[in-house]
């Protein structure tokens, strides 16, 4: 719980700040979005896929982020009209929601979010004894 708390709050903090220096502006929704992403990747790509291909991982982690970009996207800038993003511009895009390019950038993504969970798995503070973490 506590680890998944931390993973909830770092998501919260660094995918609204690589959207700042990546284009200069977020949305408070991107906090909840990534923050979403980072707990989803370290549920199914550190654990459920442990054993799979880092390639099929990182694929598998670029698809949770464009999953729930997509959704928050429905929400934010078609239900609510709030015009946080749009990517109609950019090729093989999604109602202006995802694209095929950032997906790709996703794949890249995936390893260092996998790594913060794994290496939250070996933390004391957070996981107690290091021992007590299942092999991944």
């Amino acid at each position: 719980m506590k680890k998944d708390l931390f993973l909830f709050m770092a998501g919260g903090s660094i995918y609204p700040t690589l959207e700042v220096i990546w284009r200069g502006r977020t949305h408070i929704s991107m906090a909840v979005a990534g923050g979403i992403c980072l707990c989803l990747i370290d549920h199914i790509c550190n654990r459920r896929m442990r054993r799979r291909p880092l390639l099929a991982r990182c694929c598998a982690g670029s698809g949770i982020i464009t999953c729930v970009e997509l959704a928050a996207g429905i929400v934010v800038n078609l239900i609510l009209h709030l015009d946080v993003w749009d990517y109609s511009a950019l090729p093989m895009n999604l109602f202006g929601q995802v694209c095929l390019p950032f997906s790709a950038l996703w794949v890249l993504l995936s390893l260092p979010a996998m790594g913060l969970g794994r290496l939250l798995d070996r933390s004391r503070f957070l996981c107690g004894s290091p021992a007590s973490v299942p092999d991944a």
